[in-house]
């Protein structure tokens, strides 16, 4: 039985729209298994989350692609309070820091930050020394 022209292109058609449909048909299976076992995210201000680090999109590069890169970065430092205050004294200018106290995941970690770079990106940890704390000149 030989199939002629327009019986073939009817025959080809009604397996294409089988096989989409068969295709459908395993997405759905596939998607309502998926969705059993889904749980949604719930964050607060302040939880500790990682970040998934993708090497497709974005303009940050986490070092060279290769087998050991990290998939995910973080949890991230965050500064909790200023806890001294220093001028360092160059030739011809003045360099004010801050002493900043960290809480990381090792623990807390104190580092030496310069005042205005710190200032802006965490004015509200000055809003609170300034009431506390006096300086002075």
């Amino acid at each position: 039985a030989q199939i002629l022209g327009l019986e073939l292109i009817q025959e080809t058609t009604e397996k294409i729209v089988q096989i989409k449909e068969r295709m459908q048909a395993a997405c759905d299976r596939q998607k309502s298994y998926a969705d059993l076992k889904h749980k949604p995210m719930e964050f607060q201000v302040g939880d500790k989350v990682m970040l998934k680090v993708s090497p497709w999109k974005g303009v940050v590069h986490f070092g060279k692609r290769g087998k050991l890169n990290p998939r995910y970065i973080g949890p991230f430092k965050e500064p909790v309070e200023i806890i001294d205050r220093e001028v360092k004294r160059l030739k011809q200018n003045q360099i004010p820091l801050v002493k900043i106290r960290w809480n990381s995941k090792r623990g807390p970690e104190f580092t030496w930050e310069r005042d205005d770079q710190f200032r802006k990106k965490y004015p509200h940890l000055f809003a609170r020394t300034a009431s506390t704390s006096t300086v002075t000149s």
